[in-house]
């Protein structure tokens, strides 16, 4: 089954820069119908986008820029903005200009078509595919899933662990893994993250009852403060004084308790600065049916199926 990347993974592969050591090697791409990758280096004034090849330049005209440019669903803004970025195109052909230099014709809009295609037809929910962060808003993560086509990463999909905002977990333009949760009949996609960074058990598998460990404060209540430990493990210290949510924090680890997916927590100490986060995927499959976060025998259980 062809795969689809999200702009930017296939700039440096061996495939990628095979197509572009010669002009014959371009043309080669068209018969193929290989999706490829190249910077964009300008964006004329009529929105037409200049990609150098390397061995020769290539042109995406507007309407062949994005899914939607056309007919002004997609606005110009979406082709402007890809100026010395990567972009991906399908090679329409190689033409020569009145001195005889080669120029390439490119498409955005067909690699995009195809990518879409596959999504609607041949992806399945629990499917895990690479992502690229486009851009974060309060409720989420918006997501290139291929070729610039975007979904959305809901804010309560993106860790076990409670944020206030994605930017606490997630920048933009990183590359990260999802899973696809919904594909509508309009096209639109829905995306989940927080199942492949593991179970209540893989990351309480990390700490020991009587460790003194650092952690993010996330959220304070009446009743005490949740640290997180790890994206998808927090708990709960005793209320304390002058401490304030994303501050880094020292805390005690006083109990683990798994029948409870309980962990207590005494904080010790305010830190200068968080700690620095690191996404570990504990699962590394390409497709996952089911995910089960509580331990076993733990009377409450947070599971789901795709």
């Amino acid at each position: 089954m062809k795969e689809f990347y999200p702009e930017g993974m296939l700039i440096k592969s061996e495939n990628n820069l095979r197509y572009f050591s010669s002009v014959g090697a371009v043309a080669a791409a068209a018969e193929d119908g290989a999706i490829l990758e190249a910077t964009a280096v300008l964006c004329d004034r009529s929105h037409d986008l200049t990609v150098d090849l390397g061995c020769m330049k290539g042109v995406i005209r507007r309407e062949d820029g994005a899914v939607g440019i056309a007919e002004g669903k997609t606005r110009d803004i979406a082709l402007i903005s890809r100026v010395g970025k990567p972009v991906c195109f399908k090679v329409l052909g190689v033409e020569y200009c009145a001195d005889g230099t080669p120029l390439a014709r490119l498409s955005r809009k067909a690699a995009q078509e195809e990518c879409f295609y596959h999504i609607q037809n041949e992806a399945k929910c629990g499917d895990i595919i690479d992502a690229k962060v486009t851009h974060l808003e309060s409720f989420g993560a918006f997501c290139d899933i291929g070729c610039g086509n975007i979904a959305l990463l809901p804010i309560d999909s993106i860790s076990v662990s409670r944020i206030s905002h994605p930017s606490d977990r997630l920048k933009t333009g990183e590359f990260i893994k999802v899973i696809i949760k919904d594909i509508a009949d309009d096209g639109r996609v829905t995306l989940t993250h927080k199942e492949l960074l593991g179970t209540w058990e893989e990351n309480a598998a990390s700490f020991l009852q009587g460790q003194t460990v650092s952690g993010i404060v996330r959220s304070i209540e009446d009743y005490g403060v949740f640290v997180e430990l790890t994206p998808n493990l927090a708990g709960l210290a005793e209320p304390a004084s002058d401490i304030e949510v994303g501050q880094g924090v020292s805390v005690f680890i006083k109990s683990i308790l798994p029948e409870k997916m309980k962990i207590k927590l005494i904080i010790i100490d305010k830190l200068d600065a968080p700690p620095a986060e690191k996404i570990n995927y504990f699962y590394k499959s390409d497709h996952i049916d089911s995910f089960c976060y509580s331990p076993y025998g733990c009377s409450k259980q947070i599971c789901v199926n795709f």
